[in-house]
């Protein structure tokens, strides 16, 4: 289950991804212009964007620009959709950034297989070995260690961890890790991501003081 952004002006071809997209099993966010876009990436970063060229306020040219500019961002998974379809304009968007392109009109079936795609591609660039500093994540192996010595962590832990290390030097919001590792979006779950953190910690030792607490936002590890 991974989370969704669509940036979409026209409001029944939004509907239609968004309603494709929850029944494939995906949480979604639907926006019609750049501004709203922008103002909840700032809260929680998704796995993935639908976004669209011809918007009110801001083209998707532009929009792709600024995401690849921005380090928390420009791993950012983007399939661009959009009316243009001569290969230039196919081009351009590849060459601004976007990781796929999607011509309207397009079929449901067909905005499902590339989401899953591009999704299954992103898992596949993400697996291999994160580290920061003395602590080591082989995600292959499933195995973390610290200065060489292994260290037992729960599923929850795991995925907590390795959702820091992917995004080394981000301060990730609490709503963020929540949707993330426990895939679910409802108030009141702070507390469990505080008492995660505090347990990832002390079983990581001194290597735990690098997950550094961000006062009234959430966490980031250096």
């Amino acid at each position: 289950m991974a989370l969704i952004y669509i940036v979409e002006d026209d409001e029944s071809i939004r509907e239609i991804e968004t309603i494709a997209l929850k029944n494939s099993g995906h949480m979604v966010g639907a926006f019609g212009s750049s501004k709203e876009f922008f103002k909840k990436l700032d809260e929680i970063l998704p796995d993935l964007v639908l976004l669209d060229v011809m918007l009110p306020d801001e083209s998707g040219y532009d929009i792709i620009k600024k995401l690849r500019l921005n380090s928390a961002t420009k791993r950012l998974p983007v399939i661009m959709v959009t009316a243009k379809s001569t290969e230039l304009d196919m081009i351009k968007g590849l060459e601004d950034g976007a990781d796929d392109y999607i011509k309207k009109p397009f079929s449901v079936m067909e905005l499902i297989t590339r989401v899953k795609a591009l999704l299954r591609r992103t898992e596949t660039d993400e697996a291999g070995v994160l580290d920061v500093g003395e602590i080591e994540l082989n995600h292959e192996r499933h195995v973390v260690t610290v200065s060489g010595k292994q260290v037992e962590l729960t599923f929850k832990e795991y995925e907590l961890l390795r959702y820091l290390m992917a995004n080394k030097n981000i301060v990730l919001s609490r709503d963020s890790i929540v949707l993330k590792v426990w895939g679910t979006e409802f108030e009141g779950e702070s507390r469990t991501v505080d008492m995660h953190i505090k347990t990832l910690r002390q079983k990581l030792g001194d290597a735990g003081s690098r997950i550094r607490t961000v006062r009234n936002v959430g966490y980031v590890i250096e």
